[in-house]
């Protein structure tokens, strides 16, 4: 066995299943003080349900047992009814330049003609944006959906080159904002995470610049191309990954074990994860 893959969580050709690459049978490792069981591991395995409306995702330890339930809602009717108004919208635009034209007389005219196109577009766009419900992400201790263990809220409706979600405790204390720059999106995507203090805290970023631009050309081509993510520290140094397998539902592995002594808290990891799948409609 390579010693780069020593203590990686790894998958059995064989048996499908994830195991230690060189783990050494032995005592499990104590809990760790004022940590919730349900965050305290190194392995998150997600798979999101599929058929449904809501986001929806089971969240398993390493063994298979079922630790969180997580779920996002779409909202279809108000976004329908966003979208919409922001037809609407751009149409009332589009009729008061048209008839603005008419009046502007022949030099100007055709000017506001040219101009009506990008804006009646910008019109639909603000207005259709603006009145989308948030998205939040609530993460429960079950499906009973009885108790809530951690939020990730949208911050904004309308975005154009950033986005942000804050990442909140059950005490409503916030831990940490994930941001993500479009721009920055262009050539390989990347989130950042940050404290609530501005600073930079970690980093997720697609595992290679290579796939990334062939996902751009030929999209994720019949689940081939999989999105993969490495999370990174401040100082570039890899302390887990992000994972899709290649199964017929959408599976995720979200491996820590880089970070042995636990410095990267686990709710702002699941909370990146999570964002990683929903947020990049992957």
């Amino acid at each position: 066995m390579r010693a780069e893959y020593a203590g990686r969580l790894l998958e059995c050709p064989v048996c499908r299943r994830h195991l230690r690459a060189g783990g050494v049978p032995g005592a499990p490792r104590p809990p760790a003080a004022g940590v919730d069981p349900a965050f305290d591991r190194d392995v998150f395995l997600l798979r999101e349900r599929v058929l449904t409306i809501t986001s929806k995702y089971e969240v398993w330890a390493e063994d298979g047992t079922p630790v969180l339930y997580v779920e996002r809602p779409t909202y279809p009717v108000r976004t329908l009814l966003a979208y919409v108004l922001g037809v609407v919208a751009g149409l009332l635009v589009f009729g008061w330049l048209g008839r603005a034209a008419e009046a502007a007389g022949p030099f100007a005219g055709p000017l506001m003609v040219l101009l009506a196109i990008p804006l009646t577009f910008f019109a639909f766009v603000v207005v259709s944006m603006s009145l989308r419900p948030l998205r939040h992400v609530t993460v429960y201790r079950d499906e009973s959906r009885a108790e809530t263990l951690l939020r990730v809220r949208q911050d904004q409706r309308l975005a154009f080159l950033t986005r942000t979600y804050t990442v909140v405790a059950k005490t409503d204390e916030p831990l940490a904002r994930l941001r993500k720059t479009y721009l920055d999106n262009i050539v390989r995507k990347r989130w950042y995470v940050e404290a609530p203090d501005g600073r930079r805290l970690g980093m997720a970023l697609e595992d290679s610049i290579v796939l990334s631009l062939l996902r751009r050309i030929l999209g994720t081509f019949f689940g081939v191309l999989r999105t993969n993510f490495i999370l990174l520290r401040p100082t570039d140094e890899v302390f887990g990954e992000f994972n899709r397998k290649f199964t017929l539902l959408d599976r995720y592995v979200l491996d820590l074990s880089l970070d042995p002594d636990r410095t990267f808290d686990r709710r702002i990891a699941l909370a990146l994860g999570v964002m990683l799948d929903t947020g990049e409609r992957r």
